[in-house]
């Protein structure tokens, strides 16, 4: 719930919207996802063109979207509660003041028997508010309802006195004060213990700079991208400084973002470190729903579970709970309080981010329209928040998937065979856009850029329209997941379709004999990011492996202009063995037996120099069968280890175990590049010694690549590099990076592929790569034994 919280002469100023105000104190009530489907398309889609009509039509004695607002001083005279929004419209006839609210929604409205409690709550705040500017002695409300397709419109009306309308809004905002002296006297605290807090151990080199670049950028209201190499802590001298921000009034809550569980843990760790050293903190970790559920399958409503039946009449006490005893709210935390008292944990784990310091959640929270906090972000709204995007290289290819989508032929046919017979408008709207989508995919061959899809777009709405009422009206039939997939599959498509603009590329592909799709592909999604992190005040992007970071800067927010820092590596340049083969290559046209053969051959060779563990990245999982049957032929003198494909949690803990063990030989990992392995793993001191890298990395040749390869090509006239290149050299830096992880951490690293020594690569090499040896099947074994020979 989004809030503001100022000093207000002796007293603190706390702000609020209407919206968010009733919607907090009065829920209750179970969670039903069931009946959610038209809530959701009214909160996406609330504020949006069918108000603007509404209003256009409602004559000249209609004022739309009149700002209201409201202030009331808590009984203990600490707190002044500011309750603001708009009124979407405001009309006076006949000596009757009516205050307008405006909801558009997809499910038939003439269903509705009277007002949702909510839509009618807000109505009231403003004929409140209004009737005090006002001196008004009561108002009309009005309800007013609008199908998003049909523009369908009914209408609801209620007369409040003001007499009644200020005792309700008394008891709206009495319970809501108790939360408000909550946060101001937590806030007190917090930042007592931030005043005095200092950086929790000796600076290594450059990481004081690091701290002040990041402290500065905070307090400028800019952005920083940081490439600083693994080990440097990164994590703390990010958190640290926009801490000490937070408690100076430059930031107002920390979102803290990452790409993997992993990094979630760091991120945990390194607020536990300073409240170690006097922090007084709070942080909510969340989880993905389908890893917080309790129940074996996750469906929420009150028939099918517990924690959904009577969460809102709980929730908010378990909350409160919550906050006053702990600091850390862990996955762990939460799920033993939900237990306790019986709510469900992923709806409770985000009521609790209202009111901590910190958020550590996945990049969807912050940047994904479907996922992200509408609490904080919906309808544009901004705060004093702080971004920390961890190993952010990864948010290029998580945003493209973010806001690109795509329908597929078949699922309009499988939807279609399962609701047969129960609905003639769904069939028919079904059929429709089958027979569209069709024609479309006998007009391509295996693929082609589409320049318009004006009317499959409209064909998709209709049948989105008639689908979320047959939802409605069928709550239990066989087949119905399959059906709300695909409808939520629509809905990202419509979402999607209102936001193509010269950043995206539309194309159709027939992938084999019988599959067909429409694809909207966010080619470069900047425009879109850069959206998101304005509704914050300041956004740290930072990886070991940003380089080059005008290719970042370019897909992650579009501004040559940011701030960036390169950090320079605090380890011993003798400690590392970095060598580049000359005499192999993984392109395409030399995967033979004999190339194949050779890199056996250099595996054996570092394996054999020092007995340790170590890892080989492969181009891929055939190229990584080719080697292992050689050695199936000719065994290793070490114990090999391959990872499967489409490995569980629990077989990849297994894996990772393995470099646990005691050997007396050496232990050889196979890997794939760019896989679960190849980043966000921390192997430190004699776990890991030694990694090699078959390949440049280059993404498979493919439709989406080459749509990326034609489009920069037109923007930035380096299309290659930009599909291919980078993403590439990108993957091998993250797999060298295993193998250095701290201060006592010796290893090797060796590249193999001829492609390295080129100058478009070595330029593309970090700093602490300045050196390095050439190497060929002849010398590579006296170069090894050379190095650790050094290093006894």
């Amino acid at each position: 719930m989004a809030q503001d919280i100022k000093e207000s002469g002796s007293k603190r100023l706390v702000r609020i919207s209407v919206r968010n105000l009733v919607e907090f104190v009065l829920r209750s009530g179970d969670i039903d996802n069931r009946h959610s489907a038209g809530a959701q398309k009214e909160a996406m889609l609330a504020g949006g063109r069918i108000h603007r009509k509404i209003q256009k039509r409602m004559g000249a004695n209609y004022r739309a979207e009149v700002p209201l607002k409201h202030t009331v001083e808590d009984e203990e005279q600490e707190i002044v509660l500011l309750v603001e929004g708009r009124a979407d419209g405001i009309m006076e006839e006949d000596g009757i003041v009516t205050i307008d609210e405006i909801k558009g929604m997809y499910m038939d409205v003439g269903r509705l028997e009277e007002p949702i409690m909510v839509h009618l709550a807000q109505a009231m705040c403003y004929g409140y508010f209004y009737c005090c500017d006002k001196e008004l002695d009561g108002v009309r409300l009005q309800i007013t309802y609008a199908n998003l397709e049909t523009e369908e419109i009914k209408r609801f009306h209620v007369d409040r006195s003001r007499e009644e309308l200020e005792q309700w809004f008394k008891n709206v905002v009495h319970e809501y004060f108790k939360w408000a002296r909550y946060q101001y006297h937590h806030e007190l605290v917090r930042d007592n213990s931030i005043r005095g807090l200092e950086f929790p151990f000796p600076y290594r080199e450059g990481q004081r700079d690091l701290v002040v670049s990041v402290y500065r950028t905070i307090a400028r209201g800019k952005r920083l991208f940081i490439q600083a190499p693994t080990g440097i802590g990164k994590t703390l001298s990010t958190v640290f400084p926009s801490v000490k921000a937070i408690g100076e009034g430059k930031g107002e809550k920390l979102f803290y973002l990452t790409a993997k569980t992993i990094t979630r843990t760091v991120a945990e760790e390194a607020l536990r470190i300073l409240r170690g050293n006097g922090l007084v903190f709070s942080s909510v970790t969340i989880t993905a729903k389908e890893k917080l559920c309790p129940m074996e399958k996750t469906e929420c409503n009150p028939d099918a579970c517990p924690y959904a039946k009577g969460h809102f009449d709980r929730v908010n006490e378990a909350v409160f709970d919550i906050l006053h005893l702990e600091q850390e709210m862990t996955r762990e935390k939460i799920l033993e309080y939900a237990e306790k008292y019986q709510v469900c944990p992923f709806e409770f784990c985000l009521d609790i981010s209202n009111w901590t310091d910190g958020i550590i959640c996945d990049y969807n929270y912050v940047f994904d329209p479907n996922v992200r906090l509408k609490r904080y972000f919906a309808e544009g709204a901004k705060g004093e928040y702080l971004f920390l995007i961890d190993e952010a290289h990864n948010l290029v290819s998580r945003a493209r998937e973010m806001y690109s989508a795509a329908i597929v032929k078949e699922d309009v046919l499988e939807v279609k065979r399962i609701i047969k017979g129960k609905t003639p408008k769904l069939e028919k709207q079904l059929d429709k856009c089958n027979k569209l989508m069709l024609a479309m995919k006998r007009e391509c061959e295996e693929w082609q850029v589409l320049e318009d899809i004006t009317g499959l777009a409209a064909s998709v709405m209709s049948v989105f329209a008639e689908i979320e009422t047959f939802i409605e009206d069928f709550p239990e039939f066989e087949g119905r997941e399959t059906v709300l997939d695909f409808y939520f599959c629509l809905r990202d498509f419509l979402n999607v379709y209102e936001q193509l603009d010269d950043h995206y590329r539309i194309y159709a592909e027939n992938i084999g004999a019988s599959y067909f799709q429409v694809r909207m592909l966010c080619v470069n999604p900047a425009r879109l990011l850069s959206q998101c992190m304005s509704q914050g005040s300041s956004t740290i992007l930072f990886s070991a492996t940003l380089l080059p970071i005008k290719y970042y800067k370019t897909l992650l927010s579009g501004n040559e202009e940011d701030y960036a820092v390169y950090a320079n590596s605090p380890f011993e340049e003798e400690k590392r063995l970095l060598m580049v083969a000359t005499d192999v290559s993984s392109r395409y046209t030399r995967r033979t037996e004999s190339e194949f053969r050779k890199v056996a051959d250099y595996i054996r060779a570092v394996a054999g120099g020092k007995s340790g563990n170590y890892m080989v990245f492969f181009p891929s999982y055939q190229y990584m069968a080719e080697v292992e049957r050689i050695f199936e032929e000719e065994p290793l003198e070490a114990d090999l280890l391959v990872q499967g494909q489409g490995m569980g949690e629990a077989e990849r803990k297994e894996f990772l175990e393995e470099f646990e063990k005691e050997r007396g030989h050496s232990l050889v990992a196979f890997c794939v590049m760019g896989g679960v392995f190849s980043e966000g793993i921390d192997l430190k001191e004699e776990r890991l010694i030694g990694v090699i890298i078959v390949g440049t990395g280059l993404p498979m040749v493919c439709v989406e690549q080459e749509i990326l390869k034609g489009y920069f090509d037109e923007t930035e006239e380096r299309g290659f590099d930009f599909a291919y290149q980078y993403p590439g050299m990108n993957k091998v830096l993250q797999a060298a990076g295993r193998v250095i992880r701290t201060h006592e951490d010796e290893g090797v690293i060796l590249l193999l592929d001829d492609r390295f020594l080129r100058r478009e690569y070595l330029e593309l090499f970090p700093r602490e790569w300045e050196h390095y040896h050439m190497v060929n099947r002849n010398n590579v074994e006296q170069c090894i034994e050379d190095f650790w020979d050094s290093r006894t």
